[in-house]
């Protein structure tokens, strides 16, 4: 199909422009190589270490970083010591040993999976420094073919020798180094040929999506709500419904300051949490040195068989409480893009663990004493004389607390956006020195709203913390079991490794899951159901962008109809340049035809251009746009294909114009100097001229005289050619977009009918529409509309 369409479009010579171009395309797909360059697509498992060196990441760098840390990513993990006690014993304290039970839990839950699993194995999983479910689903659809969307062909390739070494191609048997290699080739092969396999994946994806988005709601009510609980306890008079409405007015002011972005954010919450977790810390050991050091014992994991033992059905209910002490660790995954692998360790082994690990065995301590105040073990287990200081930080520690599963919310939906998963929506980019740090508008206003409506309909947070657990431990298995095939796909890890780290995290996590699952009626619905609405979001609006994109495939226009239209008589050529915007990377959209017999005419120089994004996380200026001439020169019309990685901002029209305009004239500058050769013309028959069409009998001098007189020709013609698309966007630049309306074909069934002619129609209809996104000014916009049946 890819070479179908190529031809179809008519092209001649492909440059990959920069200010000294490397990679040229011959028509018939032939490749060749003038100077071979570092790519950021050809990279493997190694990419994170060279993501820190690319960045030029020093220790300085790290510091700032780490900092900013605490503000983002630990406020969730720091602020769990607030409910994990009233939560898992939400029936009270029946055996004194059940705290070391909990407590020994609390520690290998914690160690096992924030530590070990995302700390030192998922960050270094990163796709080129991104984290997160979708950045995982990228790096495994680029080492096989397992995205729904065609992402195979040459423009998804930043340079020509990737088509030649990377594992995107397929090894041959006999080439196959190892029994590792051998393995990958296997899941290769089961990715790419069945496709149950690849839709599950993709589903799982965008349950893990949805998961994550619901749980930037989740998280804001119960860290708000527990900490303004504490209220109660110096003002007994507040009353259930007053204390929900003080955290719908602190949930307001949170959602509120999220335009300022993640990298202010950071630094203005940072030296809260900081202050936070050497509270919770100090407090810790103030109560393991006043009540009961002993708990240390919980090191030994013994007591958690005792604890089962003592427990039975009882205690695997109360694993549900337990697994509160690590939510917020896929967010310090998925908002690696904000910062480094090196900062997160750093800041997290000598900040976090030890201050949060301290503040649970200093409960616990108290408790073994006071076990009738596990409902409010955190703020009873207080000194009195730091309770109003510990409030506030309680307060503004919760507040930070949801900023990373919000700055995971907006990361995640950045990436499902450019990978065609979910509505266009607007996305900030906050910071010029860190890429990764985004705000979305719309989503912060649907995520407030969210928030507030769950906090006023739980009014507990016992109730919400069950909701929460189901979005935690739903997202941790998915990662396992995305991590598992990125072992065996992209690292290659012996099997053995790959079977110990597959069983131990996959059942753990089950154990989890069935335990949350257990309490499903009392609250464990409503992140289910907002999955749902979500998931249905996603693929519809998928679906249809899939359906979309091969009717296109599959009605583009072919050479003779491109030629028979732009030769026409009455077809009248409008000075200035023209941007034609298309989805399709090769070949002309049946559009275009639409629009010649509709309006007979169009600008002087007409570019079809192809926004698209390839599933990295960056795309280097000098690597952005590729050029097809489409035949005849003559009529200067070209193919442009502008590539973006899914972290990287859009610029606005103005200098998306002038960069692509600059990069069109070193292309015709290359086409020139490059291909004259190729289609140079010569009177002397080829067996008596050599490969630049010079006689063979010719002297020195004058085949000197012929080199520099070819010389002078091409520059002079590559100049005029310069000059000529520069006087005609000096006429002005016009944007045309090609609306085109997608409809159910009469014949298909009615659910089919529902999705694409209500569902998709309704998401189209209420999010931003292309113009907008590309920020296109209206005095320049022409939209041009046609139905498509799929």
């Amino acid at each position: 199909m890819a070479q179908q369409q190529g031809q179809g479009a008519g092209t001649t010579t492909v440059a990959m422009m920069s200010r000294n171009p490397s990679y040229y395309y011959s028509g018939e797909g032939e490749l060749s190589l003038a100077v071979q360059r570092q790519d950021s697509l050809y990279r493997d498992a190694s990419r994170a270490g060279q993501h820190e060196q690319a960045h030029g990441e020093g220790w300085a760098r790290t510091l700032r970083l780490a900092f900013q840390c605490f503000g983002v990513l630990y406020g969730d993990i720091g602020t769990s010591p607030l409910y994990v006690y009233s939560t898992t014993f939400d029936g009270g304290i029946r055996h004194t040993d059940d705290l070391l039970g909990v407590l020994s839990l609390i520690i290998y839950s914690f160690l096992l999976f924030t530590i070990i699993k995302y700390v030192y194995i998922a960050l270094r999983a990163n796709d080129d420094g991104d984290g997160g479910t979708f950045a995982l689903y990228s790096l495994i659809s680029r080492h096989a073919k397992v995205s729904l969307v065609p992402n195979q062909q040459a423009e998804d390739e930043l340079h020509l020798h990737i088509s030649k070494s990377s594992s995107l191609r397929r090894p041959s048997v006999q080439r196959l180094a190892s029994t590792a290699e051998e393995r990958a080739q296997w899941v290769k092969d089961l990715l790419e040929n069945s496709r149950p396999v690849r839709i599950s994946l993709f589903l799982l994806t965008i349950l893990a999506t949805a998961m994550v988005i619901s749980d930037a709601c989740l998280t804001p009510a119960i860290s708000v709500l527990s900490a303004v609980g504490g209220l109660k306890d110096k003002a007994p008079h507040l009353n259930t419904e007053q204390v929900v409405w003080v955290t719908v007015g602190i949930l307001v002011m949170l959602f509120a300051v999220q335009r300022f972005g993640t990298d202010k954010v950071g630094y203005l919450f940072a030296p809260v949490v900081l202050l936070w977790l050497l509270l919770i810390g100090g407090v810790g050991v103030y109560n393991l040195a006043a009540h009961d050091v002993g708990v240390l014992r919980a090191f030994n994991p013994k007591y958690i068989l005792d604890y089962f033992r003592r427990n039975g059905r009882h205690g695997w209910v109360s694993l549900g409480g337990v697994l509160l002490c690590f939510t917020g660790t896929e967010a310090l995954f998925a908002d690696l893009g904000c910062f480094s692998i090196r900062s997160i360790q750093l800041s997290f082994a000598f900040g976090l663990v030890p201050a949060v690990l301290l503040a649970y065995a200093g409960q616990a301590a108290y408790l073994r004493v006071y076990p009738d105040h596990v409902g409010d073990a955190f703020y009873a287990s207080t000194p009195q004389v730091l309770f109003w200081p510990t409030l506030a930080l309680a307060l503004a520690a919760s507040v930070v607390g949801s900023q990373a599963m919000i700055s995971c919310a907006f990361a995640t939906i950045s990436h499902s956006q450019a990978m065609g998963c979910f509505p266009r929506v607007k996305v900030v980019h906050t910071s010029r020195q860190y890429q990764g740090q985004v705000y979305i508008p719309e989503i912060n206003l649907l995520l407030g709203a969210a928030a507030c409506v769950v906090t006023v309909a739980a009014r507990d947070t016992v109730v919400i913390g069950e909701a929460h657990g189901i979005c935690v431990v739903l997202v941790m298995l998915i990662t396992t079991l995305l991590l598992t095939v990125v072992m065996v796909l992209v690292w290659r890890v012996n099997i053995g490794w790959v079977l110990v780290f597959a069983c131990v995290f996959a059942s753990t996590e089950s154990v989890y899951l069935t335990s949350v699952l257990y309490k499903f009626a009392h609250g464990g619905y409503i992140p289910v159901a907002m999955s749902a609405v979500l998931m249905g979001v996603m693929g519809v609006w998928h679906y249809v962008h899939v359906r979309r994109y091969k009717y296109e495939m599959e009605r583009t226009v072919s050479t003779e109809r491109v030629r028979e239209l732009v030769s026409r008589r009455e077809l009248q050529r409008v000075p200035g340049v023209g941007l034609f915007y298309t989805d399709l990377v090769q070949g002309i959209p049946p559009v275009f035809p639409h629009l010649i017999d509709k309006i007979p005419s169009i600008h002087t120089v007409l570019l079809f251009v192809s926004v698209k994004h390839l599933p990295v996380p960056h795309v280097d200026p000098s690597e952005r746009f590729l050029f097809r001439q489409v035949e005849p020169q003559e009529h200067k019309l070209f193919r442009c294909v502008a590539r973006y990685g899914y972290r990287d901002r859009l610029e606005d029209a103005r200098d998306f114009v002038a960069n692509l305009v600059e990069r069109l004239q070193y292309y015709v500058r290359d086409v020139n100097l490059y291909g004259a050769a190729a289609n140079n013309k010569v009177s002397y028959p080829s067996s008596r001229c050599d490969s630049m069409g010079i006689p063979k009998s010719a002297s020195y001098a004058e085949r000197l005289q012929l080199q520099r007189a070819r010389s002078v020709a091409m520059l002079h013609s590559h100049s005029q050619h310069q000059r000529f698309i520069q006087r005609e966007m000096e006429k002005g630049v016009v944007f045309i977009l090609g609306e085109s309306e997608v409809v159910a074909r009469p014949h298909s069934s009615l659910l089919k009918k529902l999705v694409v002619n209500y569902a998709y129609s309704f998401l189209r209809r209420n999010c931003r529409q292309g113009d907008k996104m590309l920020a296109i000014p209206r005095s320049q916009l022409l939209k041009v509309g046609m139905s498509y049946e799929i």
